[in-house]
């Protein structure tokens, strides 16, 4: 027995060694930037659709349906024909179809924390808010992919914008960073609600005034009275027209500055409740 525990602890006396040496080094690793931990994130989130391809359906499929259906549903009577249609509603949808699918930002991320996956987040040494700014950034991704799907089911249509190709890419981006904005809104949400489900739920409840409540579709010269009236204050309808001024080459207004400041105050507020009930769960 005594020759059988002689060599295993021999062996053992240099493993012994090494591990002491390796802990008590003075050189550490340096710790990992705001920034790289959020990359490192972002790419987790855009990983996740490589092994669950089906979470692109919302970013290709619906912007297709949604783009055929209320161009050839509203063309023909309200503007007479769908080529004289699209114009007007091409930048509309295209925020439409961005915004509606933002709402499985909350969804994803309360699937992740039933798992438990986000209690071993919080262990790790690493800026706090990584795993939810970098969550957002790859759902920035999936804004920008149905994005590039609409606009180019809307060219295919007959759309022609008349702010060519900047245009479209400063309406992209400021549409970009209204969805990056609001998509705080559904994260917050996702720590207070329990499922997946009651988070469709709420968010849809909420986006429906949002979106078929705006000048999306409508000249709101065209409504009632107090339809108007809440068109006017709607955030949404602030970045349709901004958006469709940068896409049809005219001069964008003041709902310009209106679209930067909602989404600057939605982040505060939302970005700070979210923090808050991040840091603690209970």
């Amino acid at each position: 027995m005594t020759t059988q525990t002689a060599p295993q602890e021999a062996a053992r006396a240099p493993q012994a060694e090494a591990i002491a040496s390796a802990l008590t080094s003075v050189t550490r690793p340096s710790r990992p930037s705001a920034l790289s931990t959020s990359v490192t994130f972002g790419w987790r989130a855009l990983m996740k659709i490589k092994h669950v391809p089906e979470q692109l359906f919302d970013v290709t499929v619906f912007p297709i349906i949604m783009t055929l259906l209320f161009t050839y549903l509203f063309g023909g009577a309200i503007a007479g024909s769908v080529e004289s249609y699209i114009a007007y509603i091409a930048p509309g949808v295209l925020v439409q179809s961005v915004l509606f699918i933002t709402m499985y930002t909350g969804t994803t991320l309360r699937t992740d924390i039933d798992k438990g996956v986000f209690d071993r987040f919080r262990s790790l040494p690493i800026w706090r808010p990584s795993p939810l700014v970098g969550m957002l950034l790859g759902d920035a991704v999936r804004f920008t992919v149905a994005s590039i799907v609409t606009g180019l089911v809307c060219l295919a249509i007959g759309w022609r914008p008349e702010g060519g190709f900047v245009g479209v890419a400063a309406g992209v981006g400021l549409l970009l960073i209204f969805a990056f904005s609001l998509g705080w809104v559904w994260t917050f949400l996702s720590l207070i609600l329990r499922t997946p489900g009651s988070i469709m739920g709420v968010a849809s409840f909420v986006l429906m005034p949002l979106l078929f409540g705006s000048n999306i579709f409508v000249d709101p010269s065209t409504m009632p009275g107090w339809l108007q009236a809440w068109v006017e204050v709607n955030p949404v309808s602030d970045l349709v027209t901004a958006v469709r001024a940068f896409m049809n080459g005219t001069p964008v207004g003041p709902e310009l500055g209106w679209s930067l400041a909602w989404s600057a105050g939605l982040v505060a507020v939302f970005g700070s409740l979210t923090m808050w009930k991040y840091r603690d769960p209970r």
